[in-house]
């Protein structure tokens, strides 16, 4: 069990070092234009954190950390839509409804 005060601490220090990452860009080089390969690298950012929040949760979504064969057919579902029409909703859309199929239809 984690004490309050040890929580206290960790959520503090991880605050602090989420503004301290932020301010870094903003505050230090914010007035100052960014070198063409930086900026073309950070268009890249949120394409690349997406996947990343979103995999674990497929992957690791299963009793005991195992997989969940609902959840990947969701996640290719998705992927599938999204290569397929490029649109964020309709493949949010087949994604959320595969989900729902596969879980009180198919159950």
């Amino acid at each position: 069990m984690i004490e309050k005060d040890t929580l206290w601490i960790v959520i503090f220090c991880l605050g602090l070092g989420s503004f301290l990452l932020r301010f870094a860009f903003l505050g230090f080089v914010g007035d100052r234009p960014l070198p063409a390969w930086l900026v073309r690298h950070l268009r890249y950012t949120a394409v690349a954190i997406l996947p990343a929040l979103v995999a674990p949760l497929v992957v690791y979504s299963g009793e005991d950390g195992g997989t969940d064969p609902t959840r990947v057919l969701a996640a290719l579902v998705t992927l599938g839509v999204g290569i397929s029409t490029r649109n964020v909703f309709a493949a949010i859309g087949a994604g959320a409804a595969a989900l729902f199929v596969s879980v009180y239809w198919l159950g």
